[in-house]
């Protein structure tokens, strides 16, 4: 084997261009890891000259047969930085959708009444960790930023969240070129501690293919992708900063920075903070080490130790501390990263049900591993043909294979025979140059992909874009390197060329159609049915947007296939239930609401709505056991607490009825109906001191809530509190101009104070509203018969 030429001082393993020179001062076995050095120590100066012409070397054996121009650093990055703000500008405007509104419209999380401390203790839809419930998807620095961007903004305004996911987008692709210059053109520092880029094509390439993947639209578009975007970002600076420690080498050897490699492992925590897969970037940190730094060649030492040859002993990477011990404490800092997430989440793992994964409930090992194995060709699909994208793969829209005749196994053997492939030239070549770039592409596709693998745990979905976000980085390195062999290999170059532009274009063209379509839930819904038709959770989504919207009639249609596709999809059944409740249809609202409790027994809100279909058809005792069995499974449930009190009520145990709706605004100080319904039934009863009380209590709670004012202004009107009442009343029609009730109590409150002008002109103005209020139209009839009296009298 020919040997390798001596490194100058100021450059680090990693950067060679795949061949090996003779040198006259003595051998290096390619893959020891010991930097060798020259016996001569002239000024600086004098190791510029090799660095250039390495970096020309170089960039001869990949970068001239790519068929971009080269750009200055600068240059690249803005050019990247302006497709990428192109590809997904779109979405700038774009509404919460989909997972949006848990994770961030309805996640308490995120307001400011919420101490900071509890991001720490809940999930990433704000539920408590120790909860049953709970996700256990621990993400609090994706929380934060989501909380300063609700202050910041004033309120839930989607631009600004939006914005911040783009800008992150544009940020992570811009960075993606100093990235890539090291996968392809390894590490190398000037003796100033600058870095080279060694190959300024390929990387600007690569970054470019990158930054315009549609599979990414997810994680910009999605608002909730931001946990991908921030653990993609500190990932690469965990990279990046573990690279930095090999600024500076010695005549030992490679000299490295711990504080780099210490700081590397603190970025990898954040990143993991961020979103689970960023912990990742620790075991990528150790390959890159081992073979880029440490230059160690799998191929040798498998060969050496299946001929048990005794120069095994020599290896240089065995007698390298430094190696050794950067393993140690990569090892030991994701080992300590790991214990505390697993104390903080507690030991208990996230309940996930059949329908989020069914290949993982499978009872064959058999079945399930080549599921497994078809669920990954299909995310290596969605990155080599990105045209089918959904938000959701779940719920029937990927049938399982259960036999082998199954003609997608051709998508395993397929996808099993290009890793092989990769992983034989990765591991055999004999050209060193191609052997980094395959391995760290194959690293950079794998590595990050293990967490979303069900290999060492259940995860809750089939396939998600969003996580093959970092994966995609290591698709970029193979797909650049490919073109750049087939350019090499071929003299058509500018077809090569043309081929490059094209997939680029159309990438760029579908990034800003994908991101039209997750401009709103119609659309988002609505572009699935194309692609997974099969799916239930689209079906039961449109049918859901459809009934918010009054449409019920289309929404029973979406609901019904849904409840078809799957026949134990409980919360299809249950909001099916309710819009017959709705449409007094209660006997086929009944069936669905018992079958739902029956698949699943604690389904609280299965109970609850059970309970009020029984109350309609006056199976009073039963929909009293309905109510309490919801509060069994959902102790804090102030709904149900509320529709119990509504149960008493109508059974004359007005007690119980007020305890019931206290419960409800204990657990739910906001909760307008219970306080509402407590007034009206103590005014009703005759105790007014009591409802006034009452009254004023919810209003200092809910200040600005108007039917809450209206109710506390009868109950002061009653009392001849006809100042104060006045107020209330007309602060609740300027809040609600519409209410013809309003200015109909608004007129009796002047009846009887005796203001009958004034009563007459908001009697007319409540009739003018509502010409059908029996009440009013009796009680302005009275007060003209009085007004008439009184012009009699007067005459």
């Amino acid at each position: 084997m020919a040997s390798e030429r001596p490194l100058p001082p100021n450059q680090l393993p990693g950067a060679e261009s795949g061949r090996e020179f003779s040198h006259p001062g003595g051998r290096c076995r390619p893959g020891s890891g010991l930097l060798q050095i020259s016996n001569q120590h002239n000024a600086e100066a004098s190791t510029l000259e090799p660095t250039l012409f390495k970096m020309a070397e170089v960039d001869l054996n990949l970068d001239n047969v790519i068929p971009t121009t080269i750009l200055p650093t600068y240059w690249a990055k803005l050019l990247v930085a302006f497709v990428s703000f192109v590809c997904f500008a779109h979405s700038y405007d774009g509404d919460f959708v989909f997972d949006d509104s848990e994770a961030i419209v309805n996640n308490k999380d995120l307001r400011a009444e919420t101490p900071l401390g509890d991001l720490w203790q809940h999930d990433f839809w704000g539920s408590k960790l120790s909860s049953n419930t709970s996700h256990k998807s621990y993400r609090p620095l994706t929380i934060l930023t989501f909380r300063i961007n609700y202050y910041l903004s004033g309120g839930f305004y989607p631009v600004s969240f939006h914005m911040v996911n783009i800008l992150l987008h544009c940020s992570i692709s811009v960075l993606m070129i100093d990235v890539f210059s090291i996968l392809f053109g390894g590490l190398q520092y000037t003796s100033k501690g600058r870095r080279l880029n060694l190959a300024p094509k390929s990387s600007l390439l690569a970054a470019l293919f990158f930054a315009v993947h549609p599979v990414h639209t997810e994680c910009v578009a999605g608002i909730v992708g931001r946990a991908d975007l921030l653990g993609a970002l500190f990932f690469l600076l965990s990279f990046l900063g573990y690279c930095q420690a090999f600024r500076e080498s010695n005549k030992e050897g490679t000299q490295f920075s711990i504080f780099w490699v210490l700081l590397s492992i603190l970025l990898s925590a954040i990143a993991m903070l961020c979103k689970e897969q960023g912990i990742t970037v620790l075991g990528f940190n150790a390959v890159f080490d081992a073979l880029v730094i440490s230059k160690l060649n799998i191929l040798e030492i498998v060969q050496k130790v299946r001929h048990k040859e005794k120069s095994l002993e020599n290896i240089g990477w065995l007698k390298n501390g430094s190696l050794l011990f950067r393993m140690t404490l990569l090892f030991s800092g994701g080992a300590t990263i790991l214990y505390l997430r697993w104390r903080i989440m507690g030991t208990g793992p996230p309940v996930f049900t059949e329908v989020d994964n069914p290949a993982s409930f499978a009872d064959s090992i058999f079945i399930r591993a080549i599921n497994y194995n078809y669920y990954y060709s299909l995310n290596a699909w969605l990155l080599l043909c990105p045209w089918w994208l959904c938000f959701d793969w779940s719920m029937g829209c990927i049938p399982l294979i259960k036999s082998v005749s199954d003609w997608r196994i051709i998508a395993l053997a397929a996808l099993w025979f290009c890793l092989i492939g990769l992983i034989c030239q990765a591991l055999c070549s004999e050209d060193s140059h191609k052997r980094r770039i395959l391995t760290l592409g194959l690293g950079f596709l794998i590595i990050p992909f293990l967490p979303a693998s069900n290999l060492f745990f259940r995860v809750g979905f089939v396939v998600a874009e969003r996580v093959i976000y970092l994966p995609s980085i290591g698709y970029c390195v193979l797909l650049t390197y490919g073109f750049g062999i087939l350019s090499k290999h071929t003299k058509k170059k500018k077809l090569i060329a043309a081929t490059v532009l094209g997939i680029l274009f159309i990438n760029m063209v579908r990034c800003i159609t994908r991101c039209s379509q997750w401009r709103n839930e119609d659309l988002l819904f609505t572009s699935a049915l194309s692609v997974c038709p099969l799916n239930a959770k689209v079906h039961y989504n449109i049918g859901k947007n459809l009934a918010d919207k009054g449409d019920q009639i289309a929404a029973i249609r979406y609901y019904r296939e849904a409840v078809r596709l799957n026949p134990k999809y409980v919360h299809a059944m249950n909001n099916l239930g309710n819009i017959l409740k709705e449409r007094n249809e209660l006997q086929e609202a009944e069936e669905l609401l018992s079958l739902a409790i029956r698949i699943q027994p604690d389904f609280a809100a299965a109970w609850m709505n059970l309970g009020i279909v029984q109350n309609s058809l006056r199976r009073f005792g039963e929909a009293e056991r309905s109510y309490w069995t919801a509060i069994k499974y959902r102790r804090k449930y102030p709904d149900c607490y509320y529709n119990l009190g509504r149960l008493y009520a109508d059974l004359n145990r007005p007690l119980d009825a007020l305890n019931a709706w206290r419960n409800a605004t204990f657990l739910k100080p906001e909760h307008t109906l219970a306080w509402n319904n407590m007034i009206i039934l103590l005014d009703n009863t005759g105790n007014l001191a009591q409802a006034e009380a009452v009254g004023r209590e919810a209003l200092e709670l809910i200040p600005s809530d108007h039917s809450i004012m209206f109710s506390l202004a009868n109950v002061l009107g009653k009392s001849q509190k006809y100042k104060e009442s006045e107020a209330l009343f007309l602060k609740a029609i300027k809040a609600n101009p519409n209410a013809a009730s309003y200015y109909g109590n608004l007129a009796v409150l002047y009846h009887r104070w005796g203001n009958f002008d004034l009563a007459k002109k908001y009697y007319e103005i409540s009739l003018k509203l509502d010409p059908l209020a029996p009440g009013t139209k009796e009680n302005y009839n009275l007060l003209k018969r009085k007004l008439e009296q009184l012009q009699t009298n007067s005459v």
